[in-house]
């Protein structure tokens, strides 16, 4: 039976004291389970009348199961062992987690780097199936992929049609391209946002076909919709996302720590769920997915929330049965000083949630939270207009691919230095030089750190590392984010939530580029576009962006590691 827990203690534990009496006199739950459209003001009810149906998902993708089995099976017996999914954001964050949480492999091509490409059109083709995800059916990077793999099983003398599926919404561009030519196409629910799809054809089809057990996890979350849509105070959807939205004052920083939670990489999907539904409007909660042990200190702006083991034997009727608790009953269930963790340590004045749960009952928790703190935000949680602003960037700069480029301030050993944004850089002639004055610009009471790298997030992975040496030399939360992948999550905030974040952003040449099949655009020429079309947008919005750009790879980026490890110190 599945199981869900959530408790609290601090600052998270009045907020649920202060809020859920009232949503659940609001009959907020129910109604977000009914579709009420109208919960979120005026303003988001046109947009909410067509994105809630992620709440019957559980049993309404139930038909999809026997197709993806079936799907599979074919596959197999064509000798297909690999499959590589084509998609962004919500299409391909879901399924990421749902196969590495069952143990399962999937190769996730949500870049849009050349060498990143032509790595994924290259290995194992030959027992390679694709499924290419596009909720709009018009997303440039999955359209672009796709034409790779296209070209790629031409030239391997490999039928297309039986190793591409391409899942959409119905009546999508792609929808009727691919069936015209001859693709298998399995249509997503279009009443359900992207980042609400994890239960859709698009975090289903790929993890099916992958050998996820999709059923169970259909299963673990129908078995605690019933909890998640029940007016009572002991509903742990209404008690996280008063946590998460109710604080006073706000605390926008939500510190995601991975405290023996058996869903693998869960952190990431949260991330793009809470950080696109909330940043907007000069608000929101920025997520902040912690880089190993939890610190030794945190900040007062911040909820640190501990995503621990489920347990396994406790059930669904139980829970829901208990009657409504207490902060001090809350605060009872935690572990005694002999147990404190070092996130219990971290929190102990200010804020801890602690969540527990199967993958698919947190999958539908953390979207019915969501909501609920999108409604105490006031804000719409189900539009993304800063996406696609930088979208139409991007676009714009595509147009005049191969016009010369901005000229740096100046070029530091094998990086290229531009500062955008405001008048920040001063004197500042040294890469170390540059970092430090960007983070002068760093609130040190409100304020964050983005570190954006369009590079390849397999090759160059300990770049990530970066992102806890910040947090600990500037006391502030640091966020890290591979393009152009984090467009799609953590981008929405940073340029509609507060402007009270510092930005460096790590580009590259690739190896080698790789041209778009049937485009007049390279992979390269996409990449950069990407990267420039979202420094352009964060600049406009008067937020301080370091650039930085490696003309040597290696060296280059050896060279960031340093600066951004002692800068700041």
């Amino acid at each position: 039976m599945s199981s869900l827990e959530v408790s609290a203690r601090g600052a998270a534990a009045d907020a649920i004291t202060a809020h859920v009496p009232t949503l659940v006199q609001d009959e907020v739950a129910s109604r977000i389970f009914a579709q009420d459209a109208t919960l979120w003001g005026k303003a988001a009810e046109e947009e909410a009348g067509k994105r809630l149906s992620w709440v019957g998902l559980p049993r309404s993708s139930r038909p999809l199961l026997g197709e993806i089995a079936a799907l599979r099976e074919e596959l197999r017996e064509d000798g297909v062992s690999r499959i590589v999914l084509c998609g962004m954001g919500g299409s391909s964050l879901a399924p990421e987690v749902i196969c590495a949480t069952a143990g399962v492999d999937i190769v996730v091509l949500d870049s849009s780097s050349p060498d990143v490409v032509r790595r994924a059109v290259t290995t194992h083709l030959d027992r390679t199936a694709v499924v290419v995800s596009s909720k709009s059916g018009s997303t440039v990077e999955t359209d672009s992929q796709r034409r790779a793999f296209e070209a790629a099983f031409a030239d391997a003398g490999i039928d297309a049609t039986r190793r591409i599926v391409v899942v959409t919404d119905p009546g999508s561009p792609l929808d009727a391209e691919a069936r015209g030519a001859g693709y298998r196409v399995i249509n997503a629910d279009p009443d359900v946002g992207g980042r609400y799809s994890a239960l859709t054809a698009f975090g289903l089809v790929p993890s099916g076909l992958a050998g996820a057990d999709i059923g169970a996890l259909l299963d673990d979350a129908e078995a605690v919709a019933d909890l998640l849509a029940a007016d009572d105070e002991g509903n742990p959807a209404l008690r996280l996302g008063a946590a998460m939205g109710g604080t006073k004052p706000l605390r926008d920083k939500l510190v995601l720590v991975d405290a023996g939670t058996e869903n693998v990489g869960f952190g990431a999907w949260a991330e793009q769920l809470i950080a696109e539904s909330t940043g907007k409007d000069g608000t929101g909660i920025l997520p902040v997915v912690a880089d190993g042990e939890a610190p030794d200190h945190t900040y007062e702006d911040a909820n640190v929330v501990r995503l621990v083991a489920s347990t396994e034997d406790d059930d669904v009727e139980t829970l829901a049965d208990q009657p409504p608790r207490h902060p001090d009953s809350i605060a009872a269930e935690q572990p005694g000083p002999a147990d404190e963790t070092r996130e219990d340590k971290a929190a102990e004045s200010g804020s801890l949630i602690t969540v527990a749960g199967t993958l698919g009952a947190q999958l539908l928790l953390w979207e019915v939270a969501t909501a609920v703190a999108g409604r105490l935000l006031g804000i719409n949680p189900f539009d993304q207009p800063d996406v696609e602003s930088a979208k139409k960037a991007a676009r714009g700069l595509l147009d005049q691919a191969g016009s010369s480029a901005e000229e740096p301030a100046f070029v530091d050993g094998s990086v290229e230095v531009r500062a955008l944004g405001g008048d920040w850089l001063g004197d500042a002639h040294t890469l170390p030089g540059a970092v430090s004055a960007l983070l002068e610009q760093l609130d040190d009471t409100s304020g964050y750190v983005a570190v954006m790298a369009y590079l390849d997030r397999e090759e160059d992975a300990d770049l990530e590392q970066v992102a806890r040496t910040l947090f600990d030399h500037t006391g502030r939360p640091v966020t890290f984010g591979w393009g152009p992948r984090f467009l799609h999550s953590t981008g929405q905030y940073h340029k509609g939530g507060p402007a009270n974040g510092v930005f460096i952003q790590v580009t590259a040449d690739p190896e080698e580029d790789l041209a778009v099949p049937g485009r007049e655009f390279t992979f390269g020429d996409f990449i950069a576009a990407q990267a420039g079309g979202d420094a352009q947008v964060l600049a406009e919005h008067g937020r301080p962006v370091l650039r930085l750009h490696l003309t040597n790879h290696h060296r280059g980026l050896s060279q960031v590691r340093s600066a951004l490890s002692t800068s700041g110190a």
